[in-house]
């Protein structure tokens, strides 16, 4: 290409991108319930291990080109039946849009915002757990497009009329963790 078409194309369209602007621990608690008990009980019995993940988005800026996403990680641990700790953390970021198409946002917002949050997210929890007295808990790597699937269906089954047959259940519960993308069936 001359330098002739380019001064008459102008310059190349940015590629749709988003840019971090700030990351940050919102929120933690944990809950050292059995700390001395836990020394004293036999390993022999492997913890249970609950956890739940959401995620939560805020607008933000006046072109509505920026978004706070906040990944929210709940963990209960029992070891038979008696809990050990539980931790409520809330790792956020604010994430700038920048030649995101309007019908292309949601998706950015509500998989990839949480995907790059994620890692830190996963760092505070096992720091915050060692320093529990226990050992790390290191969860698996997500794949957040189930979630946001959920999400859909969810406003869709709260946007239906009465007459309309009731949707599939959708719980975070039920969305696996890891895993590949896919369409809502």
């Amino acid at each position: 290409m001359s330098m002739d078409n380019l001064a008459l194309d102008g310059p190349p369209a940015e590629a749709p991108h988003l840019r971090v602007l700030a990351q940050y621990l919102k929120e933690v608690s944990f809950r050292n319930v059995a700390a001395a008990a836990a020394v004293l009980q036999a390993h022999d019995h492997q913890p249970t291990i609950d956890m739940g993940v959401e995620v939560k988005t805020r607008p933000m800026g006046s072109q509505g080109d920026a978004a706070e996403v906040d990944l929210c990680i709940n963990v209960e641990a029992k070891r038979l039946d008696l809990p050990m700790f539980s931790v409520d953390l809330v790792y956020s970021g604010v994430f700038q849009f920048v030649n995101v198409p309007a019908a292309e946002l949601e998706p950015y917002i509500w998989i990839e915002c949480p995907r790059l949050l994620f890692p830190f997210a996963r760092q505070v929890l096992a720091e915050v757990t060692r320093e529990g007295g226990y050992p790390p808990l290191l969860i698996s790597p997500m794949d957040f497009a189930p979630l946001y699937w959920a999400e859909l269906r969810d406003r869709e089954s709260r946007a239906q009329t009465p007459a309309d047959p009731p949707p599939e259940s959708v719980s975070p519960a039920d969305v696996p963790l890891g895993g590949l993308s896919e369409a809502p069936p």
